[in-house]
């Protein structure tokens, strides 16, 4: 950096400079923040990369509207007690150095607990306590290092921003220069200079200086503007130590301007101009068509593949109606059970809240809500039953958000090498060792065709292609398997998909099914006031056999417990009117020296004295058999369940002859179970009803939650599956292995094509032009192979 550039910003301040810490700056903003960045020790942001900031800017009194109690609450995503999260718009973040600065905030406000950056979308969302610091505060505070938030009316109506129109200005620029410099070519191209007869003199004398000059101006706007963000990308990734896929496109660019430059300058020719043009072009037409085709793969399965997710409505006359949840309109009375999750903002109306927002803000920490208080989306119940009047209708797109959190993200997927990644860095160092190996042979054998095959190679060997067969496989597939109510987390969920060799299964509310079970009671009758608490217990529960059990028994009136606990893998605790009962399991209950039931049964105490059990007969899913039967010929498959082995024998029937059972299995024993099968190098799949299997679920490589009619949601899960589709698990495997195989086969086309452009580049036969058409239609050719090739994969499917 020359000493007359500013240290922070990098602009030239040789007219007022001002020195600090034997450093220039161009004015007091930039001196201002170097200084802030300094005694926070924050100065490591210069070591990222020199010059990374921007000159902030005056901004007294601009924010004062954030005062306003009524603004900050509608430009907020949370809002509870001391805590607020708001999401900003930053354009000013475009390097590694702004993603640092930005995301250790809190060494500048220790009021800001967290604050992450999506940098493709260039938003920040943070997190901070209300009691010290305000939302004014830190805009303030961003604004003056040089990150000044665009906050506008969209966001305080809640609307989308306009769409980034950048690529399109590129777009238009690139081909208006592109036909303009084909235009200007067409002497060149009919050699007019050695036709005399027909007027060769007079262009030759007066216009071809002109047309080739004219020719050069054209392309200033494309390389400097139009294809400057594969420099920058190529840039960064040298930075990095990171060969990236645009390394090969910026050296080409760069590599045809700077020869058709020296070419006109000393008269040598009229240059590659045309080549040029048409390159940056149709690199932007290919990088049009994916950025069109893919926002509108991402566009459906977010609008299609809602979460299984359904919530009791309570309706006037009192009774109760499983709905769907987007269906939720604002006034609606909604029944919330133990551990299910706040669909919507609202407020409470009855019962006693205890939530849990660390999906939302990572904390722990349990919130306690009386009756008028409002609750927000994405908490979850974790005492009893509750009822809440809905403020809003449900944003489907908030609780995608919520599921891709990185509060709750594991290492699962920062281990998990994709396709893409494995493939990239080898192809890009294969393309330029092949370009300089061709290279330093020409300059040997004939230099003058060295240059040519040079820019050959590098356009036709670009690994575009490669890139671009991945996410569009992955994302078609990802809506298809929403379109056939599987839903995924993201795209790396069925590559691991793919990649599974061992199934492992709960068996209560997974392979069984709670709508057709039966139950026989056997014990001492319940006394009225007992059956009315029995049933109001097991309303405020989620777990299958409560489930089951409360739409068995009769209509009670309903009462707001006074107490309510859920003993995971245990049983369920509620109390009311100074009497208390105990639903679950026969030791959690008392009842140690019980008969041996060759059922799974549901025991009661009352006042802690055991009164009888229900003894469930349970219905297990249809196509069971055939499922597990298809799937142990290539699959390991194991049933864990935490009842006791009164269905065994049944099972046995059912099931493949020695598939491993393992019952009374405790919570903890599935997580470990897991972890030791991969510990032994497996590919671990678990399937489970998101409840009692949390841990087991977010061990699994893939873990898949079973959904019927109510059920939690669980963020440990990577995929939900509707219940109506678990015969079909196994289609839905054999159908993620097929898509990696259509990526193979896309890369085996992409390589062959490569293969033979390689061979006209090398050799010298290869016009840069006829190469720069034929990349990106080859780009064009990978993603319809792809598209056409999910979509006959996706009619297979049930």
């Amino acid at each position: 950096m020359s000493t007359n550039d500013c240290y922070h910003c990098g602009d030239d301040c040789t007219a007022t400079p001002l020195f600090f810490d034997e450093k220039t700056f161009c004015c007091n903003g930039c001196k201002t923040v170097y200084e802030i960045f300094s005694s926070n020790d924050l100065s490591y942001y210069y070591d990222l990369q020199s010059a990374a900031g921007s000159t902030p800017k005056v901004i007294e009194g601009k924010y004062d509207f954030l005062d306003t109690e009524s603004i900050v609450e509608r430009l907020a995503e949370f809002t509870d007690n001391h805590l607020q999260i708001v999401n900003l718009y930053i354009p000013n973040i475009h390097c590694s150095s702004c993603i640092w600065i930005l995301e250790n905030l809190n060494k500048l406000n220790p009021n800001i607990s967290s604050s992450q950056v999506d940098f493709p979308k260039k938003m920040l969302r943070i997190t901070y306590s209300t009691e010290k610091s305000s939302l004014k505060a830190i805009v303030l505070l961003l604004a003056h290092i040089g990150y000044e938030p665009y906050i506008s009316l969209d966001d305080y109506d809640n609307k989308k921003k306009s769409i980034d129109r950048s690529l399109l200005y590129k777009l238009g620029i690139a081909g208006f220069a592109f036909g303009n410099v084909m235009f200007l070519s067409f002497p060149e191209y009919f050699d007019l200079s050695s036709n005399k007869t027909n007027g060769g003199d007079f262009w030759l004398n007066q216009y071809e200086g002109l047309f080739r000059w004219l020719m050069f101006s054209f392309s200033l706007p494309v390389v400097f503007y139009a294809g400057r963000d594969y420099f920058i990308s190529a840039y960064k990734g040298l930075r990095s130590k990171l060969l990236n896929i645009d390394v090969p496109i910026a050296l080409g660019i760069l590599v045809l301007f700077i020869r058709s430059t020296l070419e006109i300058i000393f008269d040598w020719g009229p240059g590659f101009f045309d080549s040029l043009t048409g390159l940056v072009f149709f690199l932007l037409l290919g990088k049009f068509f994916q950025q069109k085709t893919y926002s509108f793969l991402s566009f459906e399965r977010d609008y299609k593949s809602y979460f299984p997710i359904a919530v009791t409505k309570i309706l006037p006359n009192g009774t109760e109606e499983t709905t769907q949840i987007h269906t939720i309109k604002k006034g609606d009375r909604l029944l919330l059970r133990n551990e299910e999750l706040i669909p919507v903002d609202g407020i409470l109306i009855t019962g006693n809240g205890k939530i849990d927002y660390s999906f939302v803000t990572g904390e722990s920490e349990p919130v306690y809500k009386n009756s008028g208080d409002k609750i927000f989306a994405g908490g979850k119940q974790l005492h009893g039953a509750i009822e809440m009047e809905a403020l809003k209708t449900v944003s489907q797109s908030y609780l995608t958000q919520l599921w891709s959190n990185a509060v709750f993200q594991e290492d699962k997927t920062s281990k998990f090498q994709t396709i893409t990644d494995s493939i990239g860095k080898r192809f890009t160092i294969f393309v330029l060792s092949i370009a300089f190996t061709a290279t330093a042979f020409w300059l040997f054998y004939d230099s003058s065709k060295a240059l040519n095959v040079f820019t050959a190679v590098l356009i036709i060997a670009c690994p575009c292609a490669i890139a671009l067969a991945s996410p569009f496989t992955l994302g078609n597939m990802l809506r298809i398997f929403g379109r056939n109510k599987f839903y995924l987390k993201d795209t790396q969920t069925i590559e691991q998909l793919a990649q599974i060799d061992t199934a492992i299964f709960d068996k209560t509310g997974t392979i069984t099914t709670a709508k057709k079970s039966t139950a026989t009671y056997e014990g001492l009758e319940l006394t009225e006031e007992e059956e009315s608490l029995l049933k109001n217990t097991l309303r405020a529960s989620n777990h299958p056999l409560s489930r089951s059990l409360y739409d068995l028994l009769s209509a009670q009136n309903i009462v707001t417990l006074d107490e309510f606990e859920e003993h995971v893998g245990k049983g369920i605790f509620g109390a009311s009117n100074n009497s208390e009962i105990k639903v679950g399991s026969a030791s959690f209950v008392g009842k140690e020296n019980q008969n041996k039931i060759e059922h799974t049964a549901v025991h009661i105490s009352s006042n802690s004295a055991y009164k009888g059990c229900y003894i469930f007969k349970n219905q297990y899913r249809a196509g069971i058999s055939e499922l597990f039967k298809a799937m142990s010929e290539t699959i390991q498959v194991a049933i864990l369940s935490g009842d006791n082995e009164g269905e065994k024998k049944r099972l046995e029937a059912l099931l493949p002859k020695l598939t491993p059972l393992y019952f009374n299995q405790k919570p903890e024993h599935k997580l470990q179970f897991i972890k030791s099968l991969q510990e032994q190098g497996k590919k671990v799949m678990m399937v489970g009803d998101g409840l009692n299997d949390a841990g087991a679920l977010a061990q699994s490589n893939v873990g898949i939650a079973i959904s019927e009619n109510v059920t939690i949601f669980s963020p440990a899960c990577d995929g939900i599956l509707d219940a109506t589709k678990f015969e079909e698990l196994y289609s839905y495997i054999l159908a993620s292995k097929k898509a990696m195989k259509i990526i193979k086969w896309s890369f085996v086309l992409s390589l062959a094509y490569n293969a033979v452009g390689l061979y006209f580049a090398i050799t010298g036969q290869l016009e840069p032009v006829i190469a720069a058409i034929l990349m990106p239609l080859s780009s064009i050719s990978i993603v319809a192979f792809t598209t056409i090739a999910t979509n006959i994969l996706g009619k297979k499917l049930k």
